[in-house]
Formats: C-alpha cells, sequence, structure tokens
C-alpha cells in the first residue's frame, strides 16, 4: 500500500497497485485501460452513423485496433528505453506496472485504421474523425492507471496542485502531470465532440486532436521527469511538435 498526499486540500489517499481476489491479482493500471477502452466503445457506438461509419466497424476494427495499439504503445517504449531491456529481454513483456507511450499506441492505431479502411473501403479521414473524440476521452481515463502506479508524476513542486509521494524512501511534493493531462484530455474531448458535430470538411476533427493533443503533451512532458530521451531531447515533445504542425498545416481555414 502506498500513501498519496494532496496537502492543500488536506487529502491523504492509500492505494494498492493491484486488486486482489483470492490468489488472483487485478492491477488497476489494466482495470483503467480496460475502462478507457470501453468508455470509447460507448461513445462509438452513440455516434454510429456519423460520417456514414457505422458501430458494426468500429467492432470489427477494434478486434485488430485494441491489441495493436497496446503492443506498439510497448513496442515504443522499449525501443527508446533499450539500454535496460537489452539487459533484461523478459521484462520486455511485463506491461503490468505501466510502460506504455501512447504516442506509439496513436501511430500503431493509425496505420491499423488506414489497412482497415483500405480493405473496408472506407475514408480514413472520415474513420479518424469518428474516433478521434473517444480517443481523447480514453486518454483522460487511461491516466488515472499512472495514479495508481505512481508514476508519469513530474518535478518538485510548491504549486497548490502538488502531489505529495515517497520517492526512494523520501517524501517530495510534485506535479501530478497524470491529473493535468487527465483534465486537458477531458478537455478535448468535449471541444472535439463539438467539432465533430458542426464538421466542414473531413479531417478536421483530427487535425484538431492533432493541433490540442500537441500543444498539451509539449506542456506538460516539460514538467516530466520521466520523459523517453533521445540524446537530450525529450522524444515526446519532439513527436508533440511534430503533430501541432501537421495539424497546423493541414488545418483549412
Amino acid at each position: 500500500m502506498k500513501t498519496i498526499n494532496f496537502p492543500q486540500i488536506s487529502l491523504k489517499i492509500t492505494i494498492s497497485e493491484f486488486l486482489q481476489i483470492g490468489s488472483i491479482k487485478i492491477y488497476y493500471y489494466a482495470i483503467f485501460i480496460v475502462l478507457a477502452f470501453l468508455l470509447a466503445l460507448f461513445i462509438c457506438k452513440k455516434k454510429s452513423g456519423t460520417f456514414k461509419i457505422l458501430f458494426e466497424d468500429i467492432l470489427e476494427l477494434s478486434i485488430f485496433l485494441i491489441p495493436i495499439s497496446i503492443i506498439s504503445a510497448r513496442i515504443y517504449y522499449v525501443l527508446f528505453n533499450a539500454e535496460y531491456y537489452l539487459k533484461n529481454p523478459m521484462q520486455i513483456i511485463n506491461i503490468r506496472s505501466g510502460g506504455l507511450a501512447i504516442y506509439g499506441g496513436i501511430i500503431g492505431g493509425i496505420i491499423t485504421c488506414i489497412i482497415f479502411c483500405k480493405i473496408k473501403k472506407i475514408s480514413i479521414l472520415d474513420l479518424l474523425d469518428y474516433l478521434s473524440p473517444s480517443l481523447a476521452l480514453g486518454q483522460a481515463i487511461g491516466r488515472w492507471g499512472n495514479f495508481t502506479n505512481i508514476e508519469a508524476y513530474g518535478s518538485k513542486t510548491n504549486s497548490i496542485f502538488r502531489m505529495g509521494i515517497i520517492d526512494n524512501g523520501k517524501y517530495i511534493e510534485v506535479h501530478p502531470t497524470f491529473l493535468y493531462e487527465s483534465i486537458c484530455n477531458f478537455i478535448i474531448f468535449i471541444i472535439l465532440l463539438y467539432i465533430q458535430k458542426t464538421r466542414n470538411y473531413k479531417g478536421q476533427v483530427t487535425y484538431w486532436y492533432f493541433i490540442l493533443y500537441g500543444i498539451t503533451r509539449a506542456i506538460i512532458e516539460n514538467l516530466r521527469v520521466d520523459s523517453l530521451m533521445l540524446g537530450n531531447i525529450r522524444v515526446s515533445q519532439l513527436v508533440s511538435i511534430l503533430f501541432l504542425t501537421c495539424g497546423l498545416v493541414l488545418l483549412k481555414k
């Protein structure tokens, strides 16, 4: 059991990384990932028929999209931690305690969608516009898996939003960056739902997702202490800037 403290509101939370039923351990990280996918599918069902995309197509796509997104998110994370995993290869398949990179999942998901659309004769931009709000909601929920693992937090701070944790046996107060991103992703979800309703051209929702999430992640990543690095460059910041640039270039005025 671990204790997390929010001193500004005098709140202490004691959490475990897993729920134990008999001899079975179910990790909360996995529970939040499953919940994220289920809520994303629920939104897709409510939007069935939008842009002529049927929920039945989404269910068929999900058979491939969900496992491929998880695998690609893990591959992305492992590649940028190659030194550790070359020494500990058996840990590559151990995702119970985290180690999924959202950009890897997004890239793998987009590739899967492109192949699916070619087979099903569906417009890729229509499909991505249909899925983008659900993706943002799924990200908002999934970030709470980082909370239960006490990971993806930020640098030390005395901000009113600070979160107190035990790190290497010492009590420190840090930015709860998982919370920042969860809230921002939920706001993005609301904005994208509105854009989806008022879409003027194919790709508009997707491009706004690239812009809004690119800005969000680029800013929040600068606060984190566990960034994947490429030399002195924060990989997620670099990818965020690429997403933002692509969105701005492709967005029609």
